[in-house]
Order: C-alpha cells, then structure tokens, then sequence
C-alpha cells in the first residue's frame, strides 16, 4: 500500500509526466500522437527520458512498443504486464491511454526496494491502438503478438499519403518478421496484462463511481467505407420513379437498421450501432443536384460474437433490398473484425477482495476497445481498472481526477502485491 509520503510523491510525478506530454504533443483544443508518427514517438521519448532519470531499464521491442522495468528485477518468472497506448485520436483528450503507462510507471516504481512482494513487473508503452489513423486499431498489441491482420501493413494514412508499414519502419519495428505473423513475445512468459483506462463514456460519473472493474471488452464490425452509387441528376427535372438518389437510399439504410437495433435490445442483446462519417461528392455539390453517390462507414460493437454477425448480416440484406427499390448500388471496403473480451474472472476477483474497507467495486463493460481484449483474446489472463472521467473521451475534454487516478494506482498495487 501507499504510504501518505509515497501518495504525494505518486501525485506530484503524474501530474507532472501527464502536463508535460500533454503540452508536448497540443494540437489546437486537444493533443494529437499519431499511431507511428511524431507525436506517439514524443509521448513515448519524453517516458523514456523520465524512466532514465528514475532509475528505470528501457528498451523497445521489434513492434515498437516501449518496455520499462526495474533494474534489479532477475527473477526468470512469468512476469505482470501493466500499461496502456501512447498515441491518441486527432486532437483527443490527454489521459485516453496515457494515464494508464503513467499509472504502471507509479506501481513499478512503488515496488522499489520490496520487488520480491510480487511476481516480476514490466510496464507497457504500446503503440498504435487507435484506428483513427491507419483504419485499424491495435496495431502494436496485434503486432507484438504475431496476430496482425495480412494486409494491414499496406494500409493507407488517414490522408491517403503513406502507409502502414513505411511508418512502422520508422520507428524501428521489424516490418519482415510482423508481416510473417512472428510473435515478438511468447505469450506463456506473460502472467496477466492489467490495464487502468478512463472510462470514455458518462456511467461512472453519472452513478458516482470513482473506480470501477471491467467485466468485458466489446468487439466490432466495421467498413471504413462504403459507397452508395446511384445517379446524378436535377432536382426539378427527375421524377421521383425514375430517380438513383444515393442520399435517400443511405437514409433508408440507416432507418432501417436503426430500427433493427431497438428490436435486438428490446430482445436483450448488447450492441450499438454507428455511421461516423457520411458525406456526398463535393465535386458535385448544389442544392438542385440529385445525389449520385454517398461515401459513409458503419460499425455494430458488441460483447457478443454471434450478435456482431447477425446484425451484420441484416445490414448487407438490407443494402440489397434498397438496391432493387431504388436502383442504386453498395460497394464494401475491406470488413474488419475485432472479437469481443472477456476478462479474467480470478483476477476481478482478486481487485475485488484487496479493496480497501468501505469501498464497493462496480462492475462494468467497456463499450469501447482496449489492447486488453488482444491479450485475453490471445490466452493471457487480462484485467482492466476504469477510472471516471468526464466530458467524454475522443475529445480535448477528458476531465480525469487526480485523486481518483490514485485511487485505481492503488487498488493495482493491491492486487500485484495481494498473495495468490
């Protein structure tokens, strides 16, 4: 447990890593660490120089991701990961990912001199978890692993200059050995990964949770893109019979499947249903212009595999059915799937029994992805610690509480340290 001088010592070098990566990497409102690029590589520098001047071994390996332990540790045992992602979405909040590297960065260094008191503790700095960039998430996990999906390596930058694996070469990963499916770790020398995050939406601040566990991990379905071609026209001259209005056809669509998803959560089924991105020709742009084509994406999440396939399935049925009503057509990019998590039992139990006195642990699934789910999903017992946050995440407005944070830090030291 945490002493009250080791407490403000913990305080004052979060507070003090989290302001100066935020300012390092401010973009307008928010910050902005691009999966492989400059920011994610500054997050990470700024965390290695840190871990320097603590006293902290450093080293990368082959996918890029930053490893941080303590010197002494020899012990040759299964060893704890705990860590989170250093890079962000475009202009994102500060704490998505990093307060759970600062947050193992604290536990590791609260093992100093009483290292024995728990199995051997390396901290995880991964890199690459959000598919904003590349159109796929988990690439440093998924990579380190030897799981990532062929063809992702030539994955365009969201801006269409670039691609995946240029970027990766970059920053030093052995592009060869991940284009093979080469795990870069055995994942049996891994006892459990643990990972502290900000819960991204408002249940824990809307029922007054400072900490809570999570019990499970969604999975999505997902196009980056999907295109509705229909025809361009007038507005005054087409009848509405003889018109391929993309836009109309897209908005049925999504009717549609809106309608749908009320019906699976009238049945009880988890899942939620998103089009982010949605938008006609520029080119072609004018209010007396028919729409000829709309470019959007879809993605159905939940903790369900065979849900994720049913709704999917409904989906592509009704593309069909609005392409023979209203003469249009949809073409598919590539369908990515990520499966759903599950996490560990004995190790939500065991945060569970090291909770301090008078304190109640929620349960709670996280609607959003984490490397978590890679490592559960890849036979390693994995346990995430959420932290209420508000405002959101994915936005400039992330409003972690530093006490809160401490709160989570030592509920994991509590359970590294609790006898098995």
């Amino acid at each position: 447990m945490m002493s009250c001088d080791t407490l403000v010592d913990a305080r004052e070098l979060a507070q003090s890593l989290l302001a100066e990566i935020r300012h390092a990497t401010a973009d307008g409102p928010g910050v902005t660490r691009e999966s492989y690029g400059q920011g994610e590589n500054t997050a990470l520098r700024i965390i290695e120089e840190r871990a320097r001047e603590l006293g902290l071994h450093h080293e990368c390996d082959r996918a890029g991701n930053l490893w941080l332990s303590l010197p002494e540790e020899n012990r040759d045992l299964p060893f704890l990961a705990i860590g989170s992602h250093a890079d962000s979405v475009p202009q994102g909040g500060n704490f998505d990912g990093l307060a759970g590297i600062v947050a193992g960065m604290l536990i590791l260094l609260g093992l100093r001199g009483r290292h024995e008191e728990a199995a051997p503790l390396k901290v995880l700095a991964l890199r690459g978890e959000e598919s904003a960039w590349y159109g796929k998430a988990y690439l440093g996990s998924l990579s380190l692993l030897g799981k990532l999906p062929a063809g992702t390596l030539a994955r365009r930058h969201r801006d269409g200059t670039g691609v995946l694996s240029e970027a990766m070469s970059r920053c030093g990963a052995d592009i060869e050995a991940i284009q093979r499916g080469e795990p870069l770790i055995d994942p049996a020398q891994m006892a459990a990964y643990l990972e502290l995050h900000i819960e991204q939406g408002p249940v824990m601040v809307n029922r007054g949770w400072p900490v809570a566990l999570v019990t499970g991990i969604r999975g999505n379905v997902r196009h980056n893109l999907i295109r509705c071609i229909g025809e361009t026209g007038h507005s005054g001259a087409v009848p509405r019979w003889l018109r391929k209005d993309a836009l109309l056809a897209v908005a049925e669509l999504l009717s549609r499947m809106d309608e749908h998803w009320r019906v699976l959560l009238q049945m009880g089924m988890d899942m939620v249903m998103t089009t982010g991105i949605c938008s006609t020709a520029a080119q072609s742009h004018a209010v007396s212009v028919i729409p000829g084509e709309v470019a959007f994406s879809f993605e159905v999440r939940s903790q369900d595999t065979q849900t994720l396939e049913r709704f999917y399935t409904l989906m592509r049925d009704e593309c069909q059915a609005i392409e023979r009503d209203r003469n249009v057509r949809f073409e598919f990019d590539e369908r990515l799937f990520t499966e759903p998590a599950t996490m560990d039992a004995g190790w939500l139990n065991r945060l569970e029994a090291v909770a301090p006195a008078g304190v109640k642990l929620e349960r709670i699934a996280s609607g959003a992805g984490h490397d978590a789910a890679v490592f559960a999903n890849a036979g390693v017992p994995s346990a995430m610690v959420f932290i209420r946050n508000e405002n959101g995440s994915h936005n400039p407005f992330e409003a972690m509480d530093i006490d809160d944070f401490l709160m989570g830090v030592d509920l994991l030291t509590r359970a590294v340290t609790a006898k098995a």
